[in-house]
């Protein structure tokens, strides 16, 4: 008697121990009671599941951080690059992500990189590299469609790095100096259009009085006087000469 005591006691408190669960507050419990899912998912906190008829799925609805691996792209306009990608998601409906789906980790990694891969072939190589902000949102719009019905929700999707070819990281290179050297030409030719629009203003307004020449002479020789050379040069003034050529046609 003592014994079966001791076996009743060991069985009903081995039952009591699997019956009493204890969720944490990012966990849920979908319960399946005689393979039938029972009602909504439970927890957080303390739970019975009526162990062996009730057998519990734990799932987490914290954020899910899936990296894509590099995948090879050929683009629009025929260019091979390796392109990575890191996508957030969450569990919004337990049930659905354990009913619908086998392993919803490993369905929403597959079906973020065939959808990067059928994304980034529609576009050119430029876009890929100035518009990510766009193929971004695209890439999140499409996989968070087909994931809705497994109960998950996709709310970033980021291209992390594209891998050119050598012989386009040079080509590109080669551009950007080009780009670099017509805007310093450019800006140069501008620089010189704004002197000459000045000069011009300065002789307009020079002209109109005939002493700020004199002036202006003046201010060269002490200008000139100031350097220590030993060759000093004179500018004679274009008047002085007229009057010598004027007085000489007279005679």
């Amino acid at each position: 008697m003592p014994t079966i005591s001791i076996t009743i006691l060991a069985i009903l408190l081995f039952l009591v121990l699997n019956w009493i669960k204890i969720l944490k507050e990012y966990e849920r419990g979908v319960i399946f009671r005689l393979g039938r899912v029972l009602g909504k998912p439970k927890g957080p906190g303390l739970i019975f599941v009526l162990y062996p008829i009730d057998k519990m799925v734990k799932v987490s609805l914290r954020l899910i951080v899936l990296d894509v691996p590099p995948q090879d792209v050929i683009t629009k306009d025929n260019v091979s690059i390796k392109v990575n990608a890191v996508v957030y998601c969450r569990v919004l409906d337990p049930t659905k992500a354990v009913i619908e789906v086998q392993d919803y980790i490993y369905a929403t990694s597959q079906l973020s990189q065939t959808t990067l891969r059928s994304v980034l072939g529609q576009v050119e190589l430029d876009e890929l590299l100035s518009a990510r902000d766009k193929l971004n949102q695209k890439l999140q719009e499409i996989i968070d469609e087909h994931t809705d019905p497994w109960g998950i929700k996709v709310s970033m999707v980021e291209i992390k790095y594209v891998d050119l070819p050598q012989e386009m990281q040079r080509a590109m290179a080669k551009q950007a100096e080009a780009e670099r050297e017509r805007r310093a030409k450019v800006i140069h030719a501008e620089g010189e259009f704004q002197a000459s629009e000045k000069l011009l203003q300065a002789a307009n307004t020079i002209s109109q009085n005939p002493t700020t020449i004199q002036l202006r002479y003046l201010q060269t020789l002490m200008d000139i006087s100031a350097d220590n050379t030993s060759t000093i040069i004179f500018p004679l003034p274009i008047d002085m000469l007229k009057g010598l050529f004027g007085k000489k046609e007279n005679g």
